[in-house]
């Protein structure tokens, strides 16, 4: 049913999970000897944060946060809207924030001067999909990459077009008639 919605499969369940396996060997090397506070940015992040940390043979502590820059728009507004902060404290942790796709890197840049401000020891950004074309904020450079995508509106494993699509095992380009 859903696949009818999707143009062509972008990455495959398989390019996701060796995406996922190179990351977390690269994460356990670089969180070895410190404790990490992974932050997830609900929701489209959920699925592959719950990969990323099965992934990586370290103490570390999760947490979510849930922010808006959307609405109901089809682009960034640029302005973060915080729905769900985090319960953890910041200070003097290491933190290594989670997302599904960096994009323009608005969001991504706030979340980041938060985190410092709340005076965490390090922040460092582990990304599923970069789109580099589309990127804004040209000081947004993930730590960590799972895939490079080009520009194009891509749904699953997480990714959503209105809250549909999350559940595809694959990234997918969805069909222009679907979203305009």
């Amino acid at each position: 049913m859903l696949e009818q919605d999707i143009k062509e499969v972008l990455v495959t369940r398989e390019e996701i999970q060796e995406a996922v396996n190179r990351l977390g060997e690269q994460l356990t090397k670089e969180y070895k000897d410190k404790e990490v506070v992974v932050v997830g940015i609900l929701r489209g992040a959920s699925i592959f944060m719950a990969d990323i940390v099965r992934a990586m043979d370290v103490y570390l502590e999760i947490d979510f946060m849930d922010v808006s820059s959307y609405g109901d728009a089809f682009e960034s507004s640029g302005e973060v809207k915080i729905i769900k902060d985090l319960d953890t404290h910041l200070e003097g942790r290491h933190v290594l924030v989670v997302e599904d796709i960096i994009d323009t890197g608005r969001t991504l840049k706030y979340l980041v001067d938060l985190f410092k401000y709340r005076k965490a020891a390090s922040v460092q950004v582990c990304t599923l999909l970069d789109k580099p074309e589309r990127r804004v904020m040209k000081d947004i450079i993930p730590d960590y990459v799972g895939l490079e995508v080009p520009d194009e509106f891509v749904v699953g494993y997480g990714l959503d077009f209105e809250q549909k699509y999350r559940n595809l095992p694959y990234i997918g380009v969805l069909k222009p008639e679907i979203y305009q």
